[in-house]
Order: structure tokens, then C-alpha cells, then sequence
């Protein structure tokens, strides 16, 4: 591309600096263009991707049609898929009228897909249709709509990493990257760092009526070692600071330096994976570890349960406490060693009248304890059911039950 060309681009946009990657950046989105071909933008947050899609669509083919830049990290996943893709009347709570969704309104024009990273794997998959035949069905419709759309995405993330993990669709990542676009980082543009520090210094001497600020010669080459983990939007801010606070207008380094983060080591990028830093797949393993302890604490709870139960049957066993005959229409006592953990079971079982069943035997029925305890009692009653049911403290109803359940009714 010409440089006459690439100037007049770069003043129409406002667009600051010479950078050879910048300049590379833009010369691609003018040849793209004239195309339909899917675009992927990859950059750092703040460095001004969004101006790409911009340009791309005023000099295409579609630029008297519509363009929409949206956020795809803005919506909630729970809505996405109906402001992408409409929505047909009750299909949701809220969705009152039908909804053609920004596939249908930007028809024949441009969509910037800023964020794309972010998508749910499910919208995912209807961009992907989208992308390879123009079709696409509202939420709660069955009508296929067709739809003739540009796409221009752009992310912060590192796509590969994502799909690695699971997070992004491998065919779609191919789909949209028919033509990359990298955006260089502040840091790697050198002395557009100081062009573009002059530019926002200028336009907020002009907007509030004051002195612009100057930079030294010194302050400009703290500003271009600094690593800008920001890009351009923290220069910009950092700029507008130092032009409302200083009350010096020729900016020094040890004045510049109040002003920007001094450990300049901790501004590393968050798309750049190394060996120890974050990432989702150490995320997920501290969630495994602290389930697995989980479990464990459960398990050992489960055993510890278990053994009370059984050393509290054991003593019950072991001294048996008769109980007072008592009217059939009175509750029988509970006995005072009764375990706590059987305490759940329900009293009422098998009652007659206002009897209650004794939780502590219904306890022992899974074991050979009942039916040694059923027979002792019956043995020194000389057989007499009524009197071992009384000294057992259980109704004669469930006596009979229990005789019945361990052969003992003859």
C-alpha cells in the first residue's frame, strides 16, 4: 500500500503512529477488504482492535449497509444466544414479541464479534453454521432463517490455549481465521508511545482550556521502557492524570514516575502462558484435590459413625434393661442407653392404639443380636410372650413380628 494511501487511512480514523506492525495491521484490512472472507483480530486488550472492523467495513462492498460491534464478554450466557440470533414470541419469559436478533438486523452488512473468546461452546456451534452456510434457527423456533453477514472478530485470549482446554471450538477457531490480523502492543511500538502521549495531552489541554503538558527527554525514554500491560487505553488514562494532577506542564521522570507502576517485572501479559502461571487447567486441578478431600473427610466421618453406632449396640447388648409392664395404652419407656444415631427411626411403626415401637430393637434387626435377645427373654419368662415382650419394652405386636421374622412362632 502506498504511504499517501496509508496516511490518508490513518487521518480519517485518527489513527497515531509508524509503527511497521501497526502499518502491516492496516494494509491488510484494506486488501481484505473488498472480500467476504472471515477476519480474526488478535491483540492485547486496549491496543485498538476495534478500529480494524471499522475500516474493513467502510471500505467494502457493504459500507451503505449496517454494522454492529458487539461485545460477546457483555452478555450474559444466559441471553446471548437470543440477541445474536433472535428469538420467536414466548419461547422465554420476557420474549413478547418475535426478535430478529443482530443476525437478522445487520443482514447484508458487517458484525464485529469483539470477545469472541468468551462465546458458550453452544453459541459456538450456531456461529459456526452461520459461518459455513449462511443458516441459523431463533431460540424456541423451528423455521431455519437465512441470513448474508460479514464477520470480523477479534480476542484477547490465547485461541490456542482455549482450545486446548475446551473452552473454544477448534473448527470454528479455523473458520474465523481466514484472514489474521495482529495488533501489535504499546511496548513494541517505540516512539509511538511518545507520538500518542502528545496526541491525548493535546486533546485535554484543549477540552478543559489548559496548559498542555510537555514530556522531557529523559521522561520520554522512562515512557517507552515502561511495558504497558494496559496498551493504549492505560496510556491514555495515565496521560489524562498527569494533566489534571501536575501542577508542573514539563513533565520530568521523577514526575512521570508517581504516575506509572514502578514494578515494571509485574506486567506481564494475560494471553502469555508460561510454565507456573494461571491457567484454567490449574484451576481445575485445585478443584479436583479439594473434592477428593472432600470425599475423604466424608468417608472418615461414614467410619467414625459407624463405629459409635456399633460400641453404642454393643453396650445395649451387653446390659439389657428390663422395663417396667406397662398398660398397653401407655408409650413404652426408651431405654436410657439407646443410641442417638438410631434416633431417626420412626416410632410409630407397627403401632397399636397409642403404642409406640421401640426404636432400640428395630436397630438390631439387621444382625443375629435380635434373635438372641428375643430368645433369652422367652426363656426366662418360661415362653410366656406377654411377659418377654414387657421385658423387652416392645409391644406384642412386634414381638410376634419378630418371632415370625426369626422362626421362633411355634
Amino acid at each position: 500500500m502506498k504511504t499517501t494511501e496509508l496516511q490518508s487511512i490513518k487521518q480519517r480514523y485518527n489513527i497515531v503512529g509508524n509503527c511497521e506492525a501497526l502499518n502491516r495491521a492496516l494494509d491488510v484490512a484494506l486488501q481484505v477488504a473488498p472480500t467476504d472472507l472471515s477476519v480474526l483480530i488478535v491483540g492485547e486488550s486496549g491496543v485498538g482492535k476495534e478500529i480494524i472492523p471499522r475500516v474493513i467495513h467502510d471500505n467494502s462492498p457493504r459500507r451503505r449497509e449496517k454494522y454492529f460491534a458487539i461485545n460477546c464478554g457483555s452478555i450474559p450466557e444466559g441471553t446471548i444466544d437470543s440477541e445474536l440470533f433472535g428469538h420467536v414470541k414466548g419461547s422465554f419469559t420476557g420474549a413478547i414479541n418475535d426478535s430478529l436478533g443482530y443476525f437478522g438486523v445487520a443482514n447484508k452488512g458487517t458484525l464485529f464479534l469483539d470477545e469472541v473468546g468468551e462465546l458458550p461452546m453452544a453459541t459456538q456451534a450456531r456461529l459456526l453454521r452461520v459461518l459455513e452456510n449462511g443458516e441459523y434457527i431463533p431460540v424456541g423456533g423451528t423455521e431455519i432463517r437465512k441470513t448474508d453477514v460479514r464477520i470480523v472478530a477479534a480476542t484477547n485470549v490465547n485461541i490456542q490455549q482455549a482450545i486446548s482446554e475446551g473452552r473454544f471450538r477448534e473448527d470454528l477457531y479455523y473458520r474465523l481465521n481466514q484472514v489474521p490480523v495482529q495488533m501489535p502492543p504499546l511496548r513494541e511500538r517505540g516512539e509511538d508511545i511518545v507520538l500518542l502521549f502528545r496526541l491525548f495531552a493535546m486533546q485535554m489541554a484543549e477540552k478543559y482550556r489548559m496548559d498542555k503538558i510537555v514530556l522531557t527527554d529523559d521522561a520520554k525514554q522512562l515512557l517507552m521502557r515502561y511495558k504497558w500491560p494496559g496498551n493504549v487505553r492505560q496510556l491514555k488514562n495515565i496521560t489524562e492524570q498527569i494533566s489534571i494532577l501536575s501542577t508542573e506542564r514539563q513533565i520530568t521522570p521523577e514526575i512521570l514516575s508517581r504516575f506509572i507502576p514502578q514494578d515494571q517485572e509485574t506486567t506481564q501479559l494475560a494471553t502469555i502462558h508460561s510454565e507456573g502461571e494461571h491457567s484454567f487447567e490449574n484451576e481445575r486441578e485445585i478443584l479436583y484435590k479439594i473434592l477428593f478431600e472432600l470425599r475423604s473427610n466424608v468417608n472418615d466421618m461414614r467410619r467414625e459413625m459407624s463405629t459409635l453406632k456399633k460400641q453404642m449396640e454393643d453396650v445395649q447388648v451387653a446390659k439389657p434393661t428390663p422395663a417396667a409392664p406397662l398398660p398397653t395404652t401407655q408409650l413404652a419407656p426408651v431405654s436410657s442407653n439407646l443410641s442417638p444415631l438410631t434416633s431417626h427411626l420412626s416410632p410409630l411403626e407397627d403401632a397399636e392404639a397409642e403404642e409406640y415401637v421401640e426404636p432400640e430393637l428395630e436397630s438390631l434387626n439387621l444382625s443375629d443380636l435380635g434373635r438372641q435377645m428375643l430368645e433369652k427373654a422367652l426363656e426366662r419368662n418360661s415362653g410366656n410372650r406377654k411377659k418377654a415382650a414387657q421385658e423387652l419394652g416392645i409391644s406384642d405386636r412386634t414381638l410376634y413380628r419378630r418371632l415370625k421374622q426369626y422362626g421362633l412362632e411355634k
